[in-house]
């Protein structure tokens, strides 16, 4: 039994889970009040809002389909046109983490309530978190007015996401995961989540690779995404998640993919200062070292493991480590800037740590 003193504040989200939920969206739209939704989505999933719209019939009020990476105050400008335009009283966000986060900022401006049909393992769903960009610079606030209400995990809307994108979606929320088990607000509860999420994920990424319509894997990857998105709730982020921000909001670099890129960097960073949380990485991966595990696990799946290989430039390593502390996360080892200027030449040549 867990002895350290600790506190757990567990999340009000309604989540249905399994195949074919989809099918209940016009349900959760009838339990949550709402009769004017807009569905948004990103242009490649406009498919899916459609599919949406039509089960919904007249709750569905408008649809915008040009939700972006990194949460662009611009285009929450031009969402929020069409929430005042349609008397909009909720919204329906199906896709990954871009149109999840459209949802959010617009939440936040309006506290609107929030149904999400996650279509990748990107996890931000389960979250209070909004990270928006503005002049290159994307900032992150923490809000409960963003937190969604209701979220549909269907394992169906996952079965044709490309294998590269599952990969470095799942090694996302598998960050989320790692972190928190060395943040500074854990607790046995979350560590508990966080484990079994990273052995579900870690398990399952590799079959997804080997069989892309693997329903199984599918489902076990959906179900530690859940679980990581749920730590990340929970937890405050370090400095995996602050590179990540940088390296996305000043840089343009692909959200999923620099997570899958950074992670095992970040590890090794602070594997000295957190021996126990890499103990439960290496545990639910089922390896001796958590840092090269998790670049192993990157690597075999036929993800790209290198900033280079994402288009970072050599010469903007320097600023990219400037910005990383120049208001850093609270992290177990100190940031220091030679060490992260160090970490970011491992990640840009995609070294294998240790």
């Amino acid at each position: 039994m867990a002895s350290e003193r600790f506190v757990y504040q567990a999340s009000p989200q309604r989540v249905l889970f399994g195949s074919g939920t989809l099918a209940e969206l016009p349900a959760e739209a009838e339990r949550l009040g709402c009769r004017r939704l807009l569905v948004l989505s990103t242009p490649g999933h406009r498919h899916l809002a459609d599919e949406a719209a039509t089960l919904l019939g007249g709750r569905a009020a408008a649809l915008f389909g040009e939700a972006r990476m990194h949460t662009p105050v611009e285009v929450t400008a031009e969402a929020m046109a069409v929430v005042r335009a349609k008397s909009i009283d909720g919204t329906i966000a199906i896709g990954g983490g871009s149109t999840t986060g459209l949802g959010k900022a617009i939440a936040l401006r309006t506290d609107l309530p929030q149904l999400v049909l996650p279509t990748t393992y990107a996890g931000s769903e389960m979250t209070d978190i909004l990270g928006e960009t503005e002049a290159g610079r994307k900032k992150t606030v923490r809000d409960r007015k963003v937190t969604p209400e209701t979220i549909i995990y269907d394992v169906d809307l996952t079965l044709t996401l490309p294998v590269p994108l599952s990969i470095a979606s799942g090694m996302n929320a598998l960050a989320h995961a790692v972190e928190g088990l060395y943040a500074k607000d854990g607790n046995p509860i979350l560590s508990l989540m966080a484990e079994e999420g990273i052995r579900a994920l870690g398990s399952a990424l590799p079959r997804i690779a080997g069989s892309p319509a693997d329903g199984p894997a599918r489902r076990d990857a959906l179900y530690g995404a859940w679980l990581c998105g749920v730590v990340l709730a929970g937890t405050a982020m370090a400095i995996h998640h602050k590179l990540c921000h940088v390296l996305g909001g000043s840089f343009g670099l692909p959200h999923a993919e620099t997570h899958a890129v950074v992670l095992p960097h970040a590890a090794a960073y602070n594997a000295e200062a957190a021996p126990a949380a890499m103990a439960g990485v290496a545990r639910a991966l089922g390896v001796d070292n958590a840092p090269a595990g998790l670049f192993d696990l990157t690597r075999t799946t036929g993800a790209l493991v290198s900033l280079r290989e994402l288009g970072m430039a050599e010469a903007d390593l320097d600023r990219a480590a400037d910005l990383a502390v120049a208001d850093p996360y609270w992290n177990p080892r100190p940031i220091e800037r030679g060490a992260v200027r160090a970490l970011l030449w491992d990640a840009w040549e995609g070294r294998r740590p240790g």
